[in-house]
């Protein structure tokens, strides 16, 4: 084991994986996170927990990776790039290991002028890749990026993000293949809801070989309702919502939206299952986690396995 976290252990032993999503709260109210875990408990293998997501301010992601851990939930902690330069990265990445965390999402992050703060200055020091190397570089090798030995050596599984549907199509599982040769361990993919094109993804992902390489998690984001779908479909980079999705929901009373979504959602989990190569799901219910219990059991992933 790299890292013994459960949910490298639930990974390596062949069952289907999930792993959940908590955005911290814009503010310091432990409740909001307590809240929203407690939805998650028992429903999910880990929890990842965002970085500013969307360049916005909010309660710090190793702060409340800690408080999961409290309440014996396992996080993903996600780390940026954006906002931290090399040393900064390497001695967060010390103190989460420090603090109990064994799950590490290695992403760029979001631009600062999406967020609430876009007069504020970018950092980007370290890509993704990078950071996924320098990870590896900490965690195999015990060094740091300048050569310096770690006084205790950092154990992480190492996770980063994909996104199946950016253009140039291509492009995308070469994109994957760095990331595995960076020494990635797992992959959050981006929201899936062009399943076909999803299917002609994995085929290339599998016929690379990348899939033996690293677990893939395919991501299912639950429709609440009409105006969730158009938003997504219109004003959100990189993702690809079919117009049939768009008339399914427009064809149900406004009420009744949101159990339509979750139906959907489900029906996207089925499909992905059945897909080679595809190791799990990250379901990504945002702002909507009370859901999370209906819509893993009625997919039949509920009890999750038990491991030691």
């Amino acid at each position: 084991m790299k890292a013994g976290s459960r949910l490298e252990k639930i990974l390596s032993s062949g069952q289907f994986a999930v792993t959940g999503e908590l955005g911290p709260p814009r503010g310091a109210d432990v409740e909001v996170i307590k809240k929203k875990a407690e939805h998650l408990r028992g429903m999910v293998d880990s929890v990842n927990v965002t970085d500013n997501q969307t360049s916005v301010v909010r309660m710090c992601s190793m702060a409340v990776c800690k408080l999961l851990l409290e309440m014996g939930l396992e996080p993903n902690l996600q780390m940026t790039c954006r906002d931290r330069n090399r040393i900064a990265i390497q001695s967060d990445l010390l103190g989460a290991y420090a603090l109990g965390i064994r799950n590490v999402l290695c992403l760029s992050g979001d631009h600062n002028k999406f967020g609430d703060h876009p007069q504020a200055k970018n950092v980007f020091d370290l890509d993704s890749i990078q950071l996924i190397q320098t990870v590896k570089q900490m965690r195999d090798e015990g060094k740091l990026l300048s050569g310096q030995e770690c006084e205790g050596v950092p154990k992480f599984f190492i996770g980063a993000a994909a996104n199946p549907f950016g253009d140039p199509f291509d492009f995308r599982p070469i994109r994957l293949a760095k990331k595995v040769q960076a020494g990635v361990d797992f992959i959050q993919t981006q929201c899936i809801y062009n399943m076909e094109k999803f299917r002609e993804y994995m085929k290339r992902v599998v016929d690379m070989g990348l899939a033996e390489k690293c677990y893939i998690l395919a991501g299912i984001t639950p429709l609440k309702s009409l105006g969730m779908a158009r938003y997504m479909a219109n004003f959100v980079p990189g993702l690809d919502v079919p117009d049939y999705y768009l008339k399914r929901l427009a064809g149900v009373e406004k009420k009744k939206q949101a159990e339509e979504g979750i139906k959907i959602a489900v029906e996207q989990i089925q499909q992905v299952r059945e897909i080679e190569g595809v190791a799990g799901i990250h379901l990504m219910a945002i702002e909507w986690e009370h859901r999370v219990p209906d819509i893993i059991k009625a997919a039949g992933l509920y009890p999750r396995p038990e491991v030691n």
